[in-house]
């Protein structure tokens, strides 16, 4: 049996992982980005100078869903109940606070590594039947630098037998560079209207338009005092199909940008005001490509039903200008 001395003396005895796990770094020119085991989430990116995202440190644990993967359901889903194919179906209440299920089952489960190379990595996961999802989902996320930037793919097959509900999200904090806070960045978001929602954040199933609100991002303006935890819909897209939300600097020179394809029909804006660390609150703005509204599974907006076999895939990323 090794002596206390021998034991103390091999600093190896006690080395532990990072909390989110195996860390997988990407490259490209001056950009750096760093993708997490756990949950395939994104805890880094930016360039040499400045970082982009707001993330969290190596030794640290995620916090505000920082950099998640919101799968197979974005925000929450009231008193995490729902209704499915005649099933009256209960999942646990992960956000005490509002007695809902929020962002899914995916982000603190470890994901298997199955291709990486110096700018890009795919991790899967095989996201097994469970007590209130009892369905069998292959998910995949693969992300990727290049000189345009950050895009992240994620697919979701259904490997059972019987149709499953559907939809998918991610949570990136940006920022802009020398900036201590977002309150004099030039907000740009190309939406319509806002869903109302109650005090728990849960849609109501009534839109409002944007004109006349403080919410009208339609034309950049400083976001000013503004608090923020907003569902966005009616988004406009590019001739491209893509829809930029933007967020600049004071005097327009430079900024960052989260894009997201059509398969996106909603967008969450998310100003940090209820973090718990109140050093992070507005530092980043929160900026949530969902491909549903909330609580989608109860009132079907924008819900996507995959049958046995279907794949769906979604792409978004980040880009700094």
């Amino acid at each position: 049996m090794a002596s206390a001395a021998s034991l103390f003396g091999n600093p190896l005895a006690f080395v532990t992982s990072p909390p989110s796990g195996r860390q997988y770094e990407l490259t490209h020119g001056n950009q750096r980005a760093v993708v997490v085991e756990l949950g395939a989430g994104l805890r880094e990116y930016g360039t040499d100078l400045v970082p982009i995202v707001d993330g969290y440190a190596r030794d640290q644990q995620c916090d505000g869903s920082r950099g998640q993967l919101l799968l197979p359901w974005p925000n929450r889903i009231a008193d995490a109940t729902y209704h499915f194919a005649g099933m009256e179906l209960h999942l646990p209440v992960t956000e005490p606070r509002t007695g809902c299920a929020i962002h899914g089952l995916a982000h603190s489960i470890r994901w298997q590594l199955v291709d990486s190379a110096p700018a890009s990595v795919t991790l899967d996961l095989d996201l097994p039947a469970q007590a209130g999802y009892p369905f069998n989902l292959g998910l995949s996320a693969t992300y990727s630098l290049a000189a345009s930037g950050l895009s992240v793919r994620v697919s979701a097959t259904n490997r059972g037998d019987q149709a499953c509900p559907f939809g998918a999200g991610a949570h990136p904090y940006v920022r802009v560079a020398g900036s201590a806070s977002i309150d004099t960045a030039l907000l740009h978001i190309p939406a319509d209207a806002t869903l109302e929602a109650d005090a728990r954040g849960i849609p109501t199933g009534a839109e409002r338009a944007l004109a006349g609100t403080d919410f009208d991002f339609r034309q950049p303006h400083p976001i000013g005092s503004l608090v923020l935890d907003t569902a966005f819909t009616r988004l406009r897209s590019d001739d491209d199909g893509t829809t930029r939300i933007a967020l600049t600097a004071p005097d327009g020179r430079h900024g960052v940008e989260v894009w997201m394809d059509r398969s996106h029909s909603h967008v969450m804006i998310y100003s940090g005001d209820t973090l718990p660390d109140v050093t992070r609150r507005r530092r980043g703005l929160a900026v949530e490509p969902m491909t549903c509204a909330p609580d989608a599974y109860n009132s079907g907006a924008g819900l996507i039903v995959l049958q046995p076999g279907e794949t769906h895939v979604t792409t978004w990323g980040i880009a700094a200008f």
